[in-house]
């Protein structure tokens, strides 16, 4: 489970910025928070609102960049990728920032036992600080060093310095990548198959998720099928027939007064593609507690079948092995209090100085200086411009 994730000089990101994963108290939806063990609960959902190019994507594409440090050398040591690594580009508006390094951490929880913070600052490329610790998830417990770099020096903590292990490494290499590439470390192990793990998309590609699916087992399939029917689509199966390594022909069966006739992925509406986009990715997230990340989620869903999805996720008795939805929206239908805690609902919005600023719904409060409310109309206010990350409703309202 992530718990959070700070990250600062990151394309339109300027300072640092901080997307907080952990619960506060008394915001309601106590049955859907996820025990992390440690007396602490973490939030299922967080969902980013504001405006066009306000930097909404960018907190995704930041989340998308670490994981691309650390999964990229690993996937392409074994073959898996043919793609290209993520740059981390920096914030271009500032003359001392494009000099400056891109800082990333982490917090997470990959087991029942440990809590893992892996930092990492990249300055052209070349990696100029990395550390990962852990500590046991247990009340006072102390805070155990893997390793640290800095000025291209690693030092190893005492749990792993028993072993014969290289220091020596390429300055373009993240330490956490080369000893799970040459070592068999648990405690390092456990950390990359967390990032590995992680499912962050954008939807570039309608059938780039087509690969997981192929390899999902047959109950998976079982499930896509009946999630959508249970959203309405009216299919009785769904064929994947796959041509060579680089294509996959999907169809979708359609009985008609016991007729069975079959359509291709492709002529389906828009609607019935993105969601077949996203249902495997979401029962793969429920079905094995992962990570799940997705840019603009509401693109070509109907405001109900958004909310669907979230609740999926808020939902304790589906998910049992607290899996957690990030997303990005510009759908406001279902910025309602019975779908988010103030805590999952985040704004993203760039000031004037064209740098982006990230904060939530809990951390505002009204004229008054209390904390918005359960009972308040978050969409509204939020079209009344009293949560700011809005620059053109006010003027649109103004123009009536």
């Amino acid at each position: 489970m992530l718990c959070q994730f700070t990250f600062k000089n990151y394309k339109s990101y300027r300072d640092e910025t901080i997307l907080d994963m952990q619960a506060v108290s008394s915001q309601g939806f106590e049955h859907s928070l996820l025990p992390d063990g440690n007396k602490q609960e973490l939030l299922p959902v967080a969902a980013i609102y504001g405006p066009n190019a306000g930097g909404k994507s960018n907190v995704l594409d930041a989340l998308k960049c670490l994981h691309s440090l650390v999964v990229f050398p690993i996937l392409l040591f074994r073959g898996q990728t043919t793609a290209q690594a993520v740059n981390c580009v920096p914030f271009l508006f500032d003359e001392k920032t494009p000099e400056e390094p891109t800082e990333f951490e982490i917090f997470f929880i990959p087991d029942a036992k440990f809590e893992y913070r892996y930092q990492i600052s990249v300055q052209k490329g070349k990696i100029v600080e990395e550390n990962l610790y852990r500590r046991k998830l247990a009340p006072n417990s102390r805070i155990s060093t893997l390793f640290e770099r800095s000025d291209g020096e690693i030092k190893l903590g005492a749990s792993i310095r028993k072993q014969s292990i290289n220091t020596e490494v390429n300055e373009q290499m993240p330490y956490l990548s080369f000893l799970a590439i040459n070592y068999k470390i648990e405690p390092i192990n456990i950390a990359t198959k967390w990032f590995e793990m992680c499912i962050i998309k954008n939807y570039a590609n309608p059938y780039e998720e087509m690969q997981l699916v192929m390899r999902a087992d047959e109950v998976s399939k079982k499930k896509l099928v009946e999630f959508l029917v249970d959203v309405g689509i009216t299919i009785s199966g769904i064929q994947f027939v796959k041509k060579d390594d680089e294509h996959i022909e999907i169809l979708f069966d359609h009985t008609v007064n016991n007729h069975t006739y079959q359509l291709h992925l492709s002529d389906e509406s828009d609607g019935t593609q993105k969601l077949f986009n996203v249902l495997p990715l979401v029962i793969i997230a429920l079905t094995e507690g992962r990570l799940l990340v997705l840019d603009e989620l509401d693109a070509k869903l109907h405001p109900k079948l958004l909310r669907f999805l979230i609740m999926l996720f808020k939902n304790p008795e589906i998910n049992q092995h607290k899996a957690q939805l990030i997303f990005t929206s510009h759908d406001i239908s279902t910025m309602k209090s019975s779908v988010f805690r103030t805590d999952e609902i985040w704004f993203a919005y760039k000031k004037d100085d064209e740098a982006s600023d990230l904060y939530s719904l809990y951390e505002l409060r009204d004229e008054n200086g209390n904390r918005i409310g359960p009972n308040t109309a978050y969409d509204k206010q939020y079209l009344e411009g009293r949560y700011g990350a809005d620059p053109y409703f006010r003027n649109m309202m103004e123009w009536r």
